[in-house]
C-alpha cells in the first residue's frame, strides 16, 4: 500500500478523504463504491468551503476507523498527521476541543497490537494544540491508552516534564488530581521506579485541603498505600504526610487507624515504640507485605536521626547503641550507614566514643518546616543585603575620600 502523499492542486485533507473513501468501499464493487466516494468528497469540499471543521474531522476519521486494519502503520500515521492538522484550522477555542476529543476518540479504541503507531499520531496532535486545556485532554488520552494496551514504558519517560507541563496547562485541582492519580497508579507496576510513585501520590495527597470528610474519603485508600510504601521504602526517611488532611483522616478511621499510628511512629518516635507496635500488630504489618526486619533496619536509621536532633551536637556511642538496640561494635557501621543515606554529616570520635553532628535532615517536612526554611532564607537575604550596602558605602566613603585629595576616581 503506498503511503498517501498530497499533491500541490487539492487541500491534503481532501486527498485523505478520497483515499480512505475508495478504500473503504473498495470491497463493495465499482457501482456502489463510486456514489459513495463522489458524496464523501463532495461533502469534504462543502465542509471546507464553509469552515466546518468539526464536521470534516468526524467524517474523516470514521473512514479513516474503517480501513485502520488495511493499511500499514506508516500509511495510517501519514492519514492521521493531516487529520490532526484540522485542529489548527479553527480560531475557536471551543471548536478546536471537540476536534481534539473526535480524534483522539476513535485513536483509543484501536487494537492493541496498534498502540505504539497510536500514541505517535496522540503525541502529534498535542504537538499541534495551542489551546492549554486541549493539551491537557490529548495528555490523559495518551495515559489511558497506554495503561490498556500495556505500553506504559512509552509514556513514562514524559513524566520528567509534568511540572512544565503544569504551568503551561493552567488546569485546575480536580485535573491536577486526576493527573497524579493516574500517573501514580502507572508507576506503581514499575518496581524500579517505586519513589517517582510515592512522590506522585504525595502530590495527589496534597491536593486534598479543606475538603470535607465525603470528598476526603475519596483518597482513603491511596492515603494507607502511602503510608505503606513511605514504611517500606529503603531510602525514603522524610515526608510531609503527616500535614495532610487525606492522610489525617486515617487516625480515628476504624479500619486504618492502626496505619496512621506506624506513620507517626516513623516519622516521630523511636525504635522501640516501632517494637513495641510490631509485637501487638505482626498479623497487620504482615498483609501490607512489611517486612519486620527490613522495618527495624529503617527505624534504627530514623532513630538516629532523632538522637540528632535533640539539640546536642555530641552523641555518645552507648547512647546510640541502647537507642539502635544494637552491640557496641556495629555502632559506628550504622553512623555511615546513616552519612551513606545522607541523613546526617558527622566527625566520629573514637577517642571519646561519640560522634559530632554538624548536620541533619528532618523526618518530618510539612508547614512547620517551610516556615523554618522561609525565615532562613529571609535572614540570609538579610544579611546579603546589608553586607552589599556596607560595601557600597565604604566605596562612597572612599571616592569621596579620593576626591578630597584630588586623586582620580575610579
Amino acid at each position: 500500500m503506498a503511503t498517501v502523499v498530497p499533491t500541490s492542486e487539492e487541500d491534503p485533507a481532501l486527498s485523505v478523504v478520497r483515499f480512505t473513501a475508495e478504500l473503504a468501499w473498495a470491497d463493495a464493487g465499482p457501482e456502489a463504491a463510486e456514489p459513495q466516494v463522489s458524496r464523501l468528497c463532495m461533502e469534504a469540499e462543502e465542509f471546507i468551503a464553509m469552515g466546518k471543521w468539526l464536521e470534516l474531522a468526524t467524517s474523516m476519521v470514521t473512514s479513516a476507523e474503517l480501513i485502520f486494519p488495511k493499511v500499514s502503520e506508516k500509511d495510517v500515521e501519514s492519514i492521521f498527521t493531516i487529520i490532526c492538522n484540522l485542529v489548527t484550522r479553527p480560531d475557536n477555542p471551543d471548536e478546536v476541543l471537540e476536534i481534539t476529543k473526535v480524534i483522539s476518540a476513535k485513536i483509543i479504541q484501536q487494537p492493541n497490537e496498534k498502540a505504539a503507531v497510536c500514541l505517535k499520531i496522540i503525541f502529534n496532535l498535542y504537538n499541534l494544540l495551542e489551546t492549554p486545556y486541549s493539551q491537557f485532554y490529548v495528555y490523559m488520552k495518551a495515559l489511558n491508552l497506554a495503561i490498556n494496551a500495556k505500553v506504559t514504558e512509552y509514556i513514562i519517560p514524559s513524566f520528567k516534564k509534568v511540572d512544565s507541563f503544569l504551568k503551561d496547562w493552567n488546569i485546575g485541582i480536580v485535573e491536577q488530581r486526576e493527573l497524579f492519580l493516574t500517573i501514580s497508579n502507572i508507576l506503581k507496576e514499575n518496581k524500579t521506579m517505586a519513589k517517582d510513585y510515592f512522590n506522585f501520590l504525595t502530590k495527589y495527597l496534597a491536593s486534598f485541603s479543606g475538603e470535607d470528610a465525603h470528598v476526603l474519603a475519596e483518597a482513603k485508600e491511596e492515603a494507607v498505600c502511602a503510608v505503606v510504601e513511605f514504611v517500606k521504602s529503603p531510602d525514603i526517611f522524610q515526608c510531609g504526610l503527616l500535614d495532610m488532611p487525606a492522610v489525617g483522616q486515617l487516625e480515628k478511621d476504624a479500619k486504618y487507624a492502626l496505619i496512621y499510628q506506624l506513620l507517626k511512629i516513623f516519622l516521630t518516635q523511636r525504635l522501640d515504640a516501632y517494637l513495641d507496635f510490631h509485637a501487638a500488630n505482626s498479623t497487620l504489618l504482615k498483609s501490607y507485605g512489611l517486612v519486620h526486619e527490613e522495618c527495624i533496619a529503617k527505624m534504627r536509621l530514623m532513630s538516629l536521626v532523632d538522637l540528632a536532633s535533640d539539640g546536642s551536637s555530641q552523641i555518645p556511642y552507648v547512647l546510640i547503641k541502647d537507642s539502635l538496640r544494637i552491640e557496641d561494635d556495629e555502632v559506628e557501621s550504622w553512623v555511615v550507614k546513616a552519612i551513606t543515606a545522607k541523613l546526617i554529616d558527622c566527625k566520629l570520635d573514637q577517642l571519646n566514643q561519640v560522634i559530632i553532628v554538624s548536620h541533619r535532615v528532618d523526618r518530618l517536612f510539612g508547614q512547620q518546616q517551610w516556615q523554618a526554611l522561609r525565615t532562613k532564607l529571609a535572614t540570609w537575604r538579610g544579611n546579603i543585603a546589608h553586607v552589599i550596602s556596607t560595601i557600597q558605602a565604604n566605596k562612597i566613603t572612599e571616592d569621596g575620600s579620593q576626591a578630597a585629595q584630588g586623586l582620580p576616581v575610579r
